[in-house]
């Protein structure tokens, strides 16, 4: 009898056990997973020549499709809520850099006063990536006010890898390519370069390399550009300004945070580039690049195919821009 009842207290305990296993089991598997942080990328517009305005609304689109990220876009504004591309010294919004895990910057010249500038320095130091597009190397421009001039050549050197130079010439603005872009002989490799092929872009040729200049850091060049018409050819002054200089670079940053930051810049930018699925597909793979997700980049390039018809206005200075138009964002 006894041996019985110890058999049966044995058996007790042991179907007590397994169910105990079985519950937690259960409780585990209920667990919710656990779901991935989109990144939130913030694009900040702002130039009167160029159509940011509209060239990165277009690529917020791609980057939210292709990286499920949430989009945030800072546009100048007038005291009225429209778009105002000529104003330069204030751009809407730009507190969402405060948790922003990548700025993307396509500024001129801006003015922006002390506390809408911090919001762009402090996302710099702060050691999170940055991708720049062409007027970036002049993103501000203070004039009177001398305890503000490393804002407009010395900040954007060491941010982006160069300042405001020259250029090789407008020349029949928009109606014919200015620029043929190839890749750099042993960068083919690069992930930002996955899809390429080369082409023939409309952005006239900035200098930034060469002569009495060079690229700053560790900049490391992987596309290059060669002027189909120059006016420093016409002028004589290939010495000093080659007609091949760079439009591609990456390079590091490291502000006051400590922390090194992942750059990739681009001097193309021109509204009707970004109607070639080439220079999409550069901004867009450098957008996968700064976040460190180069892994994901298809073996031909992201995918940049447009879901929204892309029909931007030329570039140009004074009223060339879309007027009455209210800012976009990407829900």
């Amino acid at each position: 009898m006894k041996i019985q009842n110890v058999q049966r207290i044995g058996m007790l305990v042991l179907l007590a056990i397994l169910s105990m296993a079985c519950n937690e089991k259960k409780k585990e598997e209920k667990k919710p997973p656990i779901e991935e942080k989109k990144p939130h990328i913030v694009f900040v517009t702002g130039d009167e020549e160029y159509r940011s305005e509209e060239s990165m609304p277009m690529l917020a689109r791609l980057a939210k499709r292709e990286l499920d990220a949430k989009v945030t876009i800072c546009y100048a504004l007038d005291s009225a809520g429209y778009i105002a591309p000529n104003r330069t010294d204030h751009i809407a919004g730009l507190e969402a850099l405060e948790d922003a895990d990548l700025m993307v910057i396509f500024t001129r010249y801006r003015t922006l006063p002390e506390q809408e500038r911090n919001h762009i320095v402090d996302y710099a130091e702060s050691g999170r990536p940055i991708v720049g597009f062409r007027t970036a190397t002049h993103a501000f421009k203070y004039e009177n006010d001398s305890s503000l001039v490393y804002w407009n050549d010395e900040w954007p050197t060491k941010v982006f890898g160069q300042q405001w130079i020259t250029h090789h010439g407008h020349f029949d603005d928009g109606a014919n390519p200015l620029t043929k872009v190839v890749t750099i002989e042993d960068q083919e490799a690069h992930p930002i370069l996955n899809g390429f092929e080369p082409m023939e872009t409309f952005s006239w040729l900035y200098h930034v390399n060469g002569g009495d200049w060079k690229l700053y850091g560790d900049s490391n060049p992987i596309l290059q550009g060669t002027s189909l018409k120059s006016k420093h050819q016409m002028e004589g002054n290939l010495d000093q300004y080659p007609m091949t200089n760079p439009v591609a670079w990456t390079k590091s940053y490291t502000g006051k945070s400590g922390k090194q930051s992942r750059v990739f810049f681009t001097t193309l930018g021109h509204p009707y580039d970004f109607r070639l699925a080439g220079v999409r597909k550069i901004a867009l793979n450098g957008i996968y690049w700064a976040l460190e997700r180069e892994n994901e980049i298809p073996e031909n390039g992201a995918n940049v195919s447009l879901d929204v018809a892309y029909e931007p206005n030329n570039s140009g200075f004074g009223q060339r821009y879309k007027p009455m138009q209210k800012p976009q964002q990407i829900d």
